[in-house]
């Protein structure tokens, strides 16, 4: 049934903005965001107030004709639920209605009580102002909006035309009353199932007489304005912009709002309806396109969607410009023109970007760090690529290098040398006086358990240790680092150099509990219980695959794994004669490389796959042959020869192919074409697989096919809605690289878990490299490609030690200039809203802003016909292009 009144006072506010032109319906958010905690009753008193126009309670009580008591709980009633103002004048309470928005939908969101009882409230407020986009796209002159972006300040410093309603410290020093409340947007969005991720508690402020009514009516919190200052600067560091309500005029602003681009309503209208005129403060970004190396920071912290990451190249064929760019000035503004999928960034421009980003797992900011490195900047490359890779030393040793397949300046001599500059800057790392050692945003209360201390598990947890949670990581062994530690041979990666990243963790207050297994010695169960609440698997995969022939269980024969694992724990691990390896990739290559060190007379490998073909790096390959060791190409197991229960050799059987026609592993081989190879020891070393033991025992939990855990390919979450799966636990064996990659992406799902948030909205990150056929090298050098130190095959198969040399400082700077910066930023003047957040994260000064407008707002009365004249001309404007394009049309018919 229809409240009359309230219904009645929903069309008295809304005729603030539209003048009583456009009436409230019950099925309207104005209406339904009143009805739950308005009565008839309390509407009648406060339908005998005015907009903006404060009356003290004597004034009301003259027109109700009602008891002063009465009356006064009434109005401090509405005043707490948000749907009226209180104020003092002269000390003395005075009431007045406020605008919808900016308004009494805040003021009604605010009210957390309301809201967890009615949420209803916090939907309206969203549906009402993706009502108003529509209507307003176009229609607005520059800073005429309902909200208006104040830039970050140290972003026009240098601007001597900057306005004092253009600075925040100005609002702040204007005023000695502060608040501060949740983020009214955000707590929408979250109410709806469709939160962002990005802080929603104490992010808003309020100032002076709009501060005494949030914190007299419980909407917020009082602080002092140093308090008020650093919300703003941690604002900025989240890569939050600064937006004031603008229909007070200038420098009248009673709030700092602190928005981002994915939830904030304001900015809907620049991102989903494509109109910035609504909120653009009078700048817009300059990208200094030499001075850019495309790290991709300003890109990722855009809140209008106006950065991408393009290309920097001499081209042979130059990139078609693009189209002139419609926009509402002098075109009809409809869907057709909107971008209803802007919550999904787009991080790359159409002509693609620099391939070592692109092609990294983990789309680290190459070209940033080799730049930063260049000029001698180690420590901030470092700190660079720990935003994310936490694990930079250990891939520095290990790393596949996808960046090096891909770079550009392979197509004139030899790749970038990119993984041994990392190696360099990532010796920072290893000595604690000169570590990197991130600085936590915030500490929060709630506790996360990570499964496994692996990459995937030691990346998850320094995510969510940076973002101040309290992360203890459960590793069954009695060592960390699982594979890292386990799996590869320390002259391929010191165990110090593991500890020493590690050690980064535990400064960061990341608990280590070794020697438990859970599902066996602790359950998930009991983990929720003593206040875990959420949980990160990645046990990986710790286990060695079989053969499935004859002889497999004979004594001698063993999972290159085990093996590796066995050396690892220093268990009592005796080779003697003649050890044959099964497996081409690099884990074959590190059981049969440490083999050798192990006491064997001889080493052997067989493979399956041609020279050309194995899985193993290049490297790997040459430092194994460089050790003596001999590789027999395409060879497959056919049975193992024992007696008495111990191995004494193995029958081979040629290979002809590994894939069938439609590229599946599917070996054909010749039968008749059999060697029989004497062996003491057969290390088997084919691939691994996962040891679930009992982890998943009663839950809901369930397996694929292949063993692997199954996720959401997006999130990573389980079937059990609390627990989230990364690295080879869903993947199946890949490079640490790749795990590292899906660690961060599991802390964000696990941070926007814990905060209620969806886990889902804006996370895909798409990367394309640049076209390398249509780039011009005629005019680039042909500076040879720097090389470590040599170590002799002889020399290093005596030891466990790590003797490969790393760069020196000299070669580092000559290495780096080899760089040819392919990628840069391109920014979308129009879309840009000027807000400035891009600058505080480019750490190249290749990014600024310009004033291009020179608006300084109206006060609402004056607002209204300023707003109806730009209507007006609007709507000449799109009337005189249409008839210019009929002639134009008809021009060229008659040609």
């Amino acid at each position: 049934m229809v409240k009359k009144k309230v219904l009645e006072l929903a069309n008295k506010i809304g005729a603030g903005i539209t003048a009583g032109l456009i009436k409230v319906k019950p099925t309207d958010p104005e209406y339904k965001i009143l009805e739950p905690v308005v009565t008839d009753e309390m509407a009648e008193v406060a339908l005998h107030l005015e907009i903006r126009k404060p009356k003290r309670l004597e004034e009301v009580v003259a027109k109700c004709k009602r008891p002063a008591d009465e009356v006064e709980k009434i109005l401090l009633q509405l005043a707490e639920d948000g749907v009226i103002k209180v104020e003092k004048e002269e000390g003395v309470d005075t009431y007045f209605l406020e605008l919808f928005v900016p308004g009494v939908m805040e003021y009604m969101v605010a009210n957390r009580k309301n809201v967890e009882k009615y949420p209803i409230i916090a939907e309206c407020f969203e549906e009402y102002t993706r009502k108003l986009g529509p209507l307003v796209a176009g229609n607005l002159p520059v800073g005429m909006g309902v909200m208006r972006v104040i830039p970050i300040e140290s972003a026009i410093e240098g601007d001597t035309r900057r306005a004092s309603y253009e600075e925040i410290s100005y609002l702040l020093h204007k005023h000695d009353k502060f608040s501060v409340a949740d983020c009214a947007c955000r707590t929408s969005m979250r109410v709806k199932g469709e939160g962002c991720g990005h802080t929603v508690e104490e992010m808003c402020i309020q100032l002076g007489p709009a501060a005494e009514y949030y914190v007299r009516t419980g909407k917020g919190r009082e602080i002092t304005r140093e308090e008020a200052i650093a919300i703003c600067e941690q604002a900025e560091k989240e890569g939050l912009m600064h937006q004031i309500p603008n229909l007070s005029g200038p420098g009248e602003a009673l709030a700092i709002c602190n928005c981002c681009g994915c939830s904030c309503f304001g900015l809907r209208n620049t991102n989903l309806f494509r109109n910035p005129d609504f909120s653009r403060s009078n700048y817009v970004v300059q990208v200094d396109r030499d001075k850019c190396v495309a790290c991709g920071a300003c890109v990722e912290n855009c809140p209008a969607n106006a950065l991408t990451l393009g290309e920097n190249l001499c081209t042979k064929k130059p990139v078609a410009p693009p189209k002139e760019k419609e926009t509402p000035y002098d075109t009809k503004w409809g869907e057709d023109k909107w971008n209803p999928d802007y919550r999904h960034r787009q991080m790359v421009d159409e002509v693609g970007t620099s391939p070592c980003k692109s092609n990294c797992p983990a789309h680290i900011a190459v070209q940033g760090y080799i730049k930063m490195a260049s000029q001698g900047r180690y420590k901030e490359a470092l700190e660079l690529i720990k935003k994310e890779n936490p694990l930079p030393a250990i891939c520095g040793r290990i790393c596949p290098r996808k960046c090096e397949s891909a770079c550009t300046r392979g197509d004139i001599d030899e790749p970038l040398a990119v993984d041994e500059i990392k190696k360099f800057i990532a010796e920072q790392d290893l000595k604690a006086e000169h570590r990197f050692v991130p600085e936590k945003m915030k500490i929060r209360t709630e506790k996360v358990a990570v499964i496994g201390a692996g990459p995937a598990g030691l990346s998850c947890a320094y995510f969510l240790a940076v973002q101040g949670y309290q992360v203890t990581v459960f590793e069954k062994e009695k060592k960390l680092g699982g594979m890292l530690t386990l799996g590869i041979p320390s002259f391929r990666l010191e165990k110090n150099v593991v500890e020493a990243e590690i050690d980064v963790l535990r400064e960061l207050g990341v608990e280590f509990k070794t020697g438990i297994e859970i599902g066996k010695d602790i359950t998930l169960s009991h983990l929720r219980n003593v206040g875990y609440k959420a949980f990160y698997i990645a046990t990986g995969a710790c286990a060695g695959r079989k053969l499935g022939i004859e002889g497999e269980e004979a004594s001698g024969v063993q999972t290159g794994v085990d093996f590796l694992k066995a050396v690892s724990l220093e268990e009592d691990v005796k080779l003697e004669g003649e050890v044959v390896v099964i497996g081409g990739g690099n884990v074959a290559i590190d059981v049969a490389r440490t083999a050798q060190r192990m006491g064997a007379g001889t080493v052997e490998m067989y493979c399956l796959e041609k020279r050309e073909e194995m899985p193993a790096l290049d490297e790997e390959i040459d430092e194994a042959l460089a050790e003596d060791i001999v590789i027999y190409n395409a060879w497959g197991p056919k049975r193992i020869l024992v007696e008495e229960g111990r191995v004494v050799g193995i029958e081979l059987k040629r290979c002809l192919s590994t894939l069938d026609a439609t590229g599946r592993f599917n070996p054909k081989y010749d039968e008749k074409e059999i060697k029989v190879v004497k062996a003491n020891h057969i290390l088997v070393s084919v691939g691994q697989s996962m040891a679930w033991g009992e982890l998943l025992k009663g839950s809901k939990m369930v397996l694929n096919p292949n063993k692997t855990l199954k996720s959401d390919p997006l999130t990573f979450q389980t079937s059990e809605g609390d627990v989230f799966a990364g690295g080879d636990a869903v993947t199946g064996p890949r490079f640490a690289i790749d795990a590292i990659a899906l660690g961060k992406q599991g802390a964000i799902s696990i941070q926007r878990y814990l905060q209620g948030d969806n886990i889902a909205i804006g996370r895909e990150r798409e990367y394309h490299e640049l076209d390398k056929e249509n780039v011009n090298f005629k005019s680039y050098d042909r500076v040879p490609r720097q090389h470590a130190s040599h170590v002799s095959g002889s020399q290093s198969k005596e030891t466990f030690k790590d003797l490969r040399k790393t760069f020196t400082e000299e070669q580092v700077k000559k290495e780096t200039e080899r760089c040819l910066g392919c990628g840069a930023v391109v920014a979308d003047h129009y879309q840009c809203v000027g807000c400035g957040i891009c600058t505080t994260k480019c750490k190249f000064d290749a990014i600024s802003l310009v004033r291009k407008y020179d608006s300084s707002g109206l006060p609402l009365d004056e607002m209204k016909p300023a707003v109806i004249k730009h209507a007006i001309k609007r709507q000449g404007r799109i009337i005189s292009k249409k008839v210019k394009s009929v002639f134009v049309k008809k021009d060229n018919q008659d040609k």
